[in-house]
């Protein structure tokens, strides 16, 4: 009789930080500044889900990547950005033309494929947020998206703002134009973060869903906890701007009764 074996879920075990708390997240959009230096976040599930990372980009490449060709030195910008701070980060040294990272492996540097590279370097997604002609929206027009929460790249990819919200029942026209002129005013050197916080029953990370599948609801007692790290962060230069996805997995048996306040409440 064959058998499949089941990954274990790759789980955050320990975090400094719980964003959900935080009295931002309360209302939307939840945004608040943080500094360059805490922008990008190197957590304790890195090697695992790094692997996932690795496993992804061999197996899924034209599901987790897509650049547009206006959205290509906005995508060689933000490489250099991440490299120039991974360079001053313990953990991370130069190996010949690569980088040997925490968990032991050298990733090749590639300028000439900057978000694949990217990565394969950081636990963050990357997508790349740029200003439509005229007094439009901003468009998707790249990402690395190794680990989607119920939406499909291909999809979303060239889509504005709203068109990309389509299935958020929050997302209305006030929020939409909310995010514009937040968007508009971000400063280069300023990220801002934001958390969402999902309850799943599937604790895998990859979980692409077109629109005309919505997200499995997580039941009453879903025993996983999902929540997403996305910051916004102005390209000087091109004045795209880099929208990051740090994703944390954790039981729910994890969580404590103040988390458990805020996320029920």
């Amino acid at each position: 009789m064959n058998s499949t074996t089941i990954p274990a879920p790759i789980l955050n075990r320990h975090l400094a930080v719980r964003p959900w708390r935080l009295p931002r997240a309360r209302s939307l959009p939840g945004i608040a500044p943080v500094s360059l230096d805490d922008w990008l976040w190197q957590l304790d599930s890195y090697p695992a889900q790094m692997a996932e990372r690795e496993r992804l980009l061999e197996a899924q490449a034209d599901k987790v990547h897509a650049l547009l060709p206006d959205a290509f030195a906005p995508a060689q910008e933000l490489y250099d950005l991440v490299l120039g701070i991974l360079e001053t980060r313990a953990g991370f040294q130069r190996d010949g033309a690569g980088i040997r990272c925490p968990d032991g492996r050298v990733v090749a540097l590639d300028r000439n494929a900057p978000l694949v590279t990217l990565g394969r370097l950081v636990q963050e997604d990357f997508c790349i947020l740029q200003r439509a002609e005229g007094e439009g929206e901003h468009l998707l027009t790249g990402a690395i998206l190794c680990f989607p929460a119920s939406w499909t790249l291909a999809e979303k990819l060239g889509r504005p703002m709203m068109g990309i919200h389509i299935p958020v029942q929050v997302y209305d026209p006030e929020l939409g134009r909310r995010v514009q002129r937040l968007l508009d005013g971000i400063q280069p050197g300023r990220p801002l973060s934001r958390s969402n916080a999902f309850f799943y029953d599937d604790p895998g990370l990859f979980q692409p869903r077109p629109e005309s599948d919505p997200r499995p609801a997580g039941g009453p007692e879903a025993p996983y906890f999902r929540s997403e790290r996305q910051c916004l962060l102005r390209l000087p230069e091109s004045n795209a701007v880099a929208f990051s996805i740090h994703t944390i997995l954790l039981e729910r048996k994890q969580l404590d009764t103040e988390d458990l306040a805020v996320l029920e409440g």
